[in-house]
């Protein structure tokens, strides 16, 4: 029998996106498409709006109005907040893509880990996921002998920088070095900046266009670069990597994981 998923933000990009995956899925299956309360799309056909044809699913303004299994959620930090404590109270698991928490919407987020089984990550694509394993590779060989630059790019409608991917990827990085990102990240410079620390870590945003999303981690050193860099061509990556996370949050549907915060390296083994 197959997992059924609820998607919420039904109506963005990725909402429409994971309704894709799902129906490319042999182990899930859309069951409800949530909006925010007043919007239009409510009372829709869920696989029209997503452009793949009718699928009966009528389109709700809430998780009361919904059944299913396991949630995706693809929203706003305090959405994604006001969600997940829905899926605590009711024993569903939830898949988390939301980026741009401040520090008390996260540890709201991830009090709600100690009750059900919560998967949070920055990136659920699979090439990325792997590219967290890389850097911590090259951070033990090259870290301490080189300047560590990370470049991103997304499209002109993201409103969170820089991503959550790359501030994961400083984190990775920081964390393998024990240094702590919060003190040694530079988030762009201008002006007589001065020459540059060794144990600073850089980032620079790009914006513009339709860019799905490219991040890039340079390691220089003298002499030589080492560069791990990861580029989507489609949101059906992240999206299918988010329905990947939730068959495994649900078990084998007897089964449902045991409560706590899960990420993306934690699906796919590399934890």
């Amino acid at each position: 029998m197959a997992v059924r998923v609820a998607i919420t933000g039904f109506g963005g990009r990725m909402g429409r996106a994971l309704a894709e995956a799902l129906l490319l899925s042999d182990e899930a299956e859309l069951s409800a498409a949530v909006v925010r309360p007043g919007s239009s799309l409510v009372g829709a056909d869920a696989g029209e709006v997503a452009g793949l044809g009718r699928n009966g699913i009528a389109i709700v303004d809430s998780l009361d109005k919904a059944d299913f299994d396991v949630l995706i959620d693809f929203t706003a930090p305090q959405a994604t907040v006001d969600n997940s404590a829905y899926c605590a109270a009711h024993g569903h698991p939830i898949v988390i893509g939301t980026t741009g928490f401040d520090s008390e919407q996260k540890n709201q987020v991830l009090t709600n880990a100690g009750k059900v089984a919560l998967c949070l990550a920055s990136n659920f694509s699979t090439g990325v996921n792997l590219c967290f394993k890389l850097l911590e590779i090259a951070a033990r060989v090259m870290g301490e002998d080189a300047d560590i630059e990370i470049v991103e790019a997304h499209h002109r409608h993201k409103v969170d920088a820089p991503s959550g991917t790359a501030l994961s990827m400083g984190e990775v990085v920081a964390e393998t070095l024990g240094r702590d990102l919060e003190k040694v990240a530079i988030y762009g410079r201008e002006g007589q900046t001065g020459a540059r620390e060794r144990d600073t870590i850089g980032f620079a945003t790009v914006r513009g266009g339709d860019v799905v999303g490219e991040h890039s981690v340079m390691f220089l050193a003298e002499g030589e670069r080492v560069e791990i860099s990861h580029r989507a061509s489609s949101r059906l990556s992240f999206a299918r990597g988010a329905v990947r996370a939730a068959i495994w949050l649900m078990g084998n549907k007897q089964s449902v994981r045991a409560p706590g915060h899960y990420d993306m390296r934690d699906v796919l083994g590399l934890n």
